[in-house]
């Protein structure tokens, strides 16, 4: 397995009004490149967010951070560093966590959600303690979810985004 050493490359999305936190693990090659949260096409998290907010489908990272902002919602990742063999989280080794000290003294964050497995994983072990906020975990919106969680059910997973209260389905 080849391992490849990544630093976290962007800043966090958030203002003073986010109250809402959504924290993935660490972005995939494609957001990397695109210096932007959930940038693969075939990630259905804007598609999930977008319908869950009942709004147009944000394309440009402007519009995307415009989109979270306007809804109170704040995006970052778990990890600043580690070391992984492509998007495969199951391969993360030498995990260093991002210091949320900073949105969430920055912003009015009420409740955290974190994206996928490993994700919450990462979050009570590296976070938890520091935020003292437990976490809710969502469901990946990656393809690779897909089989498991097909779109209508995310979005009826993510409506808690909207309001407040979780789907009746089970994790």
């Amino acid at each position: 397995m080849n391992l490849e050493t990544i630093i976290h490359p962007f800043e966090p999305v958030f203002d003073s009004n986010s109250k809402v936190l959504i924290l993935g693990t660490m972005p995939c090659l494609v957001s990397r490149k695109n210096n932007f949260y959930y940038a693969n096409p075939h990630n259905r998290f804007w598609q999930v967010l977008s319908a869950v907010f009942d709004e147009s489908l944000p394309y440009t990272v402007e519009d995307k951070k415009q989109f979270v902002l306007k809804h109170g919602i704040a995006l970052w990742d778990i990890l600043q560093s580690c070391e992984m063999s492509g998007a495969d989280e199951t391969t993360i080794k030498k995990p260093v966590a991002n210091d949320l000290t900073k949105i969430l003294t920055g912003s009015n964050i009420k409740i955290i959600y974190v994206v996928g497995d490993k994700a919450f994983k990462f979050y009570k072990k590296y976070c938890q303690k520091q935020t003292l906020i437990p976490a809710i975990k969502l469901p990946s919106t990656s393809t690779a979810n897909q089989g498991r969680f097909p779109l209508n059910v995310l979005i009826d997973k993510y409506m808690v985004l909207k309001t407040g209260r979780p789907a009746e389905y089970t994790l």
